[in-house]
């Protein structure tokens, strides 16, 4: 949710990532975060979400996610009920109310639609990214965003970022509760073989120099 005068509106912008940039593994604190999309539909969702600070695991698509839930309980330090609408130009709305842990936990458990992954963050240039690398039936689908309090304009993009996905809504974790990647990623790879990669054109200009980065503190 953003914390500017902008109120309930976030802004960001998301990458399709095929090779995971070795840096990323250097974030010491990365984050466990398992998500339940309770609606998903036309861009509007209602999401629970826990996190897990300093939890890392190893996803590979086999990944049971009520033991994870059972296992991992006491390091869950953050849950949430959030809302959002429909992404226009990197722009969404989004309200978000913390929750008691062990209700979200709960509510976790019996939900249907659900998304593990590790994030883990990095500086590149002056912009905060996060890297997601996901488990389960999404598995092994990595994205790479960047967020800022007032619309993404103007952004230099690593070169990990193999092509923009941010008005691509196959790519929406809400869509991915449901159609995970696992269904659809040969139909995408001749995609992006056949048509290239795509990237955002009306925010500003888009660089592609890469900078140096490090671990987000």
């Amino acid at each position: 949710m953003s914390e500017t005068g902008y109120g309930d509106f976030e802004f960001e912008r998301r990458f399709y990532v095929e090779d995971l940039p070795d840096l990323v593994l250097d974030d010491p604190t990365p984050t466990l975060i398992v998500q339940n999309y309770y609606l998903a539909q036309d861009g509007y969702a209602i999401r629970v979400r826990a996190q897990a600070s300093g939890v890392r695991l190893l996803l590979n698509g086999t990944e049971d996610i009520n033991a994870i839930l059972e296992e991992y309980a006491e390091h869950f330090d953050f849950c949430a009920i959030t809302v959002k609408g429909p992404m226009n130009s990197g722009t969404r709305y989004e309200a978000e109310r913390e929750l008691d842990i062990t209700m979200g936990l709960n509510l976790l458990q019996r939900g249907d639609h659900r998304i593990i992954k590790n994030r883990y963050a990095l500086w590149l240039d002056t912009d905060g990214w996060v890297i997601d690398v996901f488990g389960g039936e999404n598995s092994p689908l990595v994205i790479a965003e960047v967020e800022r309090g007032s619309p993404v304009t103007d952004l230099t993009i690593p070169t990990f970022c193999v092509s923009e996905v941010t008005e691509d809504r196959r790519f929406s974790n809400e869509t991915l509760s449901r159609a995970t990647f696992g269904q659809w990623v040969e139909e995408y790879s001749v995609e992006l073989e056949t048509l290239g990669p795509t990237f955002v054109e009306t925010l500003g200009t888009n660089t592609y120099t890469p900078r140096d980065d490090k671990p987000m503190s």
